[in-house]
């Protein structure tokens, strides 16, 4: 049971709340063609949601369908070393970059995060999260949990969703259907499931995805309160707050 208290009357509102216990074709929305939100939005106005999961526990369509629902959401696009899979497109669904060119972003400072997962690279470039930020949009990050600890030394305010399977046997089973992976593969990615889910605590938010629909809500959910918090707000309705009197900072 959790307490809530209605300011304006400061009287407590008892309720009930469910526990929402409970890298990928991917959007590519061009920052160029993203209509800019209104001038009023100050430069941290948008956030950044990070969507953690081990492979199998259903996380890209939950982002794919997320993307469906809320086109404003800007999709960031890792890069990474492995192989495309079939149907996958560059620049769409990963930026597929050479070890050295990997190496040399690394380098350069343009990635917020990399880390090697299943003896491949994964990164995400800097430059789309700070130009979408900056216009007001919210990002969407697709990312392990060794990057979600990684971006948030950078964004101590990113938000973290871990995505959880209903059992290890729905685990197996979704690997085994997708069949994207060799049989040697899917047995590496369950031994390291384990360890990945052992993160969760990390994240402020856990979706168990038993069944899509309502994972796909709880999702949806988070976004929406998310958006309502207090800078988000301040910053978004930046003239309203100060025509009003209220102070653009929590106290």
């Amino acid at each position: 049971m959790q307490l809530f208290f209605c300011v304006s009357t400061n009287r407590p509102v008892l309720q009930h709340l469910p526990c929402l216990v409970n890298k990928t074709p991917c959007r590519n929305d061009k920052l160029a063609n993203l209509p800019h939100q209104n001038t009023a939005m100050a430069m941290t106005s948008g956030s950044i949601f990070m969507v953690v999961a081990p492979s199998g526990a259903g996380k890209s369509s939950l982002v794919n369908g997320l993307l469906k629902r809320d086109p404003t959401i800007v999709l960031s696009i890792s890069c990474t070393t492995r192989e495309p899979r079939p149907g996958e497109v560059d620049a769409e669904h990963y930026r597929f970059v050479s070890k050295d060119a990997f190496k040399a972003m690394r380098d350069n400072n343009e990635l917020l995060e990399w880390a090697e997962v299943h003896g491949n690279f994964y990164g995400t470039p800097r430059d789309r999260i700070e130009q979408a930020t900056q216009a007001g949009h919210d990002v969407l990050l697709e990312i392990d949990w060794q990057g979600a600890r990684q971006i948030k030394k950078h964004y101590p305010d990113a938000i973290g969703i871990f995505i959880l399977p209903p059992s290890i046997e729905a685990l197996e089973t979704r690997l085994k259907n997708r069949g994207q992976d060799a049989p040697q593969v899917i047995t590496k990615r369950l031994l390291a499931a384990g360890g990945e889910m052992s993160h969760a605590s990390e994240c402020q938010y856990v979706i168990i995805n038993q069944e899509f629909s309502t994972a796909l809500n709880q999702l949806s959910h988070i976004m929406e309160a998310a958006r309502l918090r207090y800078p988000a707000q301040a910053t978004r309705h930046a003239e309203l707050f100060s025509q009003l009197g209220i102070s653009p900072t929590e106290t």
